[in-house]
């Protein structure tokens, strides 16, 4: 059942993407709401927040899933692949990559910089078509994980598409309020959900990682992954970024221009200048790693039934 909801869930999502905003726009105005009823700026009332909504979120989605499940495993099924498909959305950003990828084969530059621009929320006027192919392979590298291997993982550990949610709402939490720690207006309200989504992620990415280096260059993704992740300094990005590159064999990190200023970056990854065929090659490591969470899920299954 696991497997045929993730399988189904992720062919829906790439024949008929779901637009970010339809799930942002309720989530932005739900963060809101507690944040207007809980946030004094004091660390100990964005963790109850937190834990009101994720918590709650979690039980009611279990609670929905077995109550259909009873009345008939088809709609149990059904339930779970429609939160999938409300959870994951690698595609809600995919096409980010392709029409980057497009443009710096056709020679565009000024429009892959535009589009690495609209992706990260920042100006890469100034930005070479090696550091627009690098940024875009590593905001591809993050985003297949968050956005499917880390909701994947939870949905697979937890009952019905609760671990699912919680993944997703942790993540977004994380966003909204985790990474504004230090913000004076803001407070410490969102120091709780940023400790949390670490929690959370800290197998999942590791595991992300591990996939990526089995299904690329095993030897110098494991070695980029121990010799240069804890100098990134999102320490889960890091990991996967070092592994990505070191999978792949493309240098990422490294200074980039960005809003008219070099920004100094370590360097992940070990290997050739980023370009177009690299961004093919991420596509492919992507989908390996998607094929190998599947065969082992496969396997899992055939290992429970035959036990049983």
């Amino acid at each position: 059942m696991t497997l045929f909801s993730l399988i189904v869930a992720l062919l829906i999502e790439q024949l008929r993407p779901l637009p970010a905003r339809f799930v942002d726009v309720p989530l932005t105005a739900f963060s809101r709401f507690l944040e207007d009823r809980f946030n004094d700026g004091e660390s100990r009332h964005g963790a109850v927040a937190w834990w009101v909504a994720v918590i709650g979120a979690c039980f009611g989605s279990a609670l929905v899933f077995f109550l259909l499940w009873h009345l008939h495993p088809l709609f149990g099924i059904l339930f779970n692949v429609l939160v999938l498909y409300l959870t994951m959305g690698f595609r809600q950003v995919s096409h980010f990559f392709t029409d980057i990828q497009l443009a710096l084969r056709m020679g565009e530059l000024p429009r892959a910089r535009q589009l690495i621009g609209e992706w990260r929320g920042r100006r890469h006027e100034s930005s070479s078509s090696s550091e627009v192919a690098r940024l875009a392979i590593e905001e591809a590298l993050v985003a297949s994980h968050r956005n499917v291997f880390g909701v994947a993982f939870w949905f697979i550990l937890m009952p019905g598409p609760s671990g699912a949610v919680l993944y997703r709402l942790a993540r977004f939490f994380d966003e909204k309020w985790g990474r504004r720690d230090g913000d004076p207006d803001f407070g410490d309200f969102g120091q709780f959900a940023g400790k949390a989504f670490a929690a959370l992620d800290w197998l999942p990415v590791r595991l992300t990682a591990a996939a990526f280096s089995i299904v690329g260059d095993f030897e110098d993704g494991v070695y980029c992954w121990r010799a240069q992740a804890n100098q990134w300094k999102d320490k889960a990005s890091g990991i996967l970024l070092a592994s990505g590159g070191g999978a792949l064999g493309v240098r990422l990190g490294m200074p980039i221009h960005e809003s008219e200023e070099v920004v100094e970056r370590p360097e992940m990854g070990v290997g050739d200048e980023a370009d177009a065929d690299f961004m093919q090659s991420t596509i492919g490591l992507i989908w390996r790693t998607l094929v190998l969470v599947m065969l082992l899920l496969a396997l899992l299954g055939v290992a429970g039934w035959v036990g049983s």
